[in-house]
């Protein structure tokens, strides 16, 4: 895979992986996310993505939801901790006009006070549905341990009663502040070249003038210690994450961390986690691990949900798992199966054209980088069971551990 990259005169960077494909898959990517938000701005970056369906200087709401509907394109968009991310997949005739209408949503949204009003109802519902799935709401509470009195510990979705008191006003700043293009980065996989790219984007953003870069504001990170907090929820099932603060995505151990994860509690059905607790004792129906990794830090956990008089027993078969990694390096025949898995698991990735054109925009617009299948299993051939160890030491110390439990 080949990338090209282009920088617009107003400052928006362009990505292009051609492919044959008869589909495009394209969006826009822009680094403003939960962690710009200010204080008072409690679930705006999320509200702003909702409300950039709701009508711009050349559309309606209607005309938008129409406008890629019609030759049966599909656009979405979501909001992370630091970015929002607006995506289609479109037949690659009608790839011109995705690309006008993911300019015209982002960069010429009006924000009209009677739709925000309405739309305002619908993300309080959206919370709503958050706090009666417990599953969900865990994963939001535990950042707070995690990340405490810190802009990466905030919920995306923000709080209700403020969200009913924004105004046109105050979404418009933050869009000013945040929204531009020098903050965003177009990108596109599939059928359609740089060049074609290039005159589209020169086109449907001429009026925007480049502004002075707002840079992310450091927040240094509050010390984390270990701690274990129960909530009584009275739920049929007992709910719980354990984990703690990890690595930045550009910290060289985030790919030890990557594969370890894999090992303990990855997709797959035999990683070690799903095979103890689920498949050798039958204490769970769902058990994971996963690894989130920001600009500058990140966090690792594990949940479970199972029947409260069987907790203390899944937390021992956890902690067991840990501690295996944590006790002696793997042995080269464990290295080389996990290394094989993951491997398999990053070409099949790479056969998803979605996939492939949001991870390609994430890594560009934050780190200004490319990466190849081909490239990253080389990276993984490259780890060793020494660091592995060093790693797992580091991340599974007992000392370092922060749980949360529902009951």
């Amino acid at each position: 895979m080949t990338f090209e990259t282009y920088t617009l005169d107003n400052g928006m960077r362009i990505i292009c992986a051609p492919s044959p494909s008869q589909v495009v898959y394209c969006g826009v990517a822009v680094d403003a996310g939960t962690r710009d938000e200010l204080p008072s701005e409690s679930g705006m970056a999320h509200f702003t993505e909702h409300m950039s369906f709701k009508g711009t200087k050349h559309r309606s709401s209607l005309q938008i939801i129409n406008r890629l509907d019609s030759v049966g394109g599909d656009l979405n968009a979501y909001t992370g901790k630091e970015e929002t991310l607006y995506y289609c997949a479109i037949a690659r005739d009608h790839a011109a006009r995705a690309i006008e209408l993911l300019l015209d949503i982002t960069l010429r949204s009006l924000y009209p006070q009677r739709e925000m009003d309405k739309e305002a109802e619908v993300v309080v519902e959206e919370i709503e549905s958050y706090n009666d799935s417990p599953s969900e709401l865990i994963f939001d509470e535990f950042e707070q341990l995690i990340f405490p009195d810190h802009p990466l510990g905030r919920t995306i979705l923000g709080d209700a009663e403020r969200l009913r008191q924004l105004t046109t006003a105050d979404m418009q700043a933050f869009a000013r502040r945040l929204y531009r293009p020098e903050r965003m980065v177009l990108y596109a996989y599939g059928d359609i070249s740089l060049k074609r790219m290039v005159a589209l984007a020169s086109r449907h953003t001429a009026a925007s003038q480049p502004m002075e870069l707002v840079q992310r504001a450091p927040f240094a990170l509050p010390p984390l210690t270990a701690s274990e907090t129960t909530q009584e929820k009275n739920t049929h099932q007992a709910h719980v994450v354990l984990g703690t603060r990890a690595f930045s995505a550009t910290d060289t151990h985030n790919l030890h961390l990557h594969l370890l994860n894999n090992i303990l509690g990855g997709p797959a059905m035999n990683s070690r986690f799903n095979l103890s607790l689920r498949e050798r004792h039958g204490l769970v129906y769902t058990v994971e691990s996963s690894q989130t990794s920001y600009t500058d830090t990140g966090f690792w956990n594990v949940y479970f949900g199972c029947d409260p008089s069987d907790i203390k027993r899944c937390l021992r078969l956890v902690r067991r798992e840990l501690q295996r990694l944590t006790d002696a390096p793997l042995s080269p025949s464990a290295l080389a199966a996990a290394k094989r898995q993951l491997k398999g698991q990053i070409c099949l990735s790479f056969d998803n054209g979605e996939n492939v054109a949001i991870g390609m925009a994430k890594r560009y617009l934050h780190y200004g980088i490319t990466m190849t299948a081909e490239q990253l299993c080389h990276r993984v051939d490259s780890l060793t069971a020494q660091v592995l160890w060093d790693t797992a030491q580091q991340v599974f110390a007992p000392e370092r551990q922060v749980m949360l439990m529902y009951k």
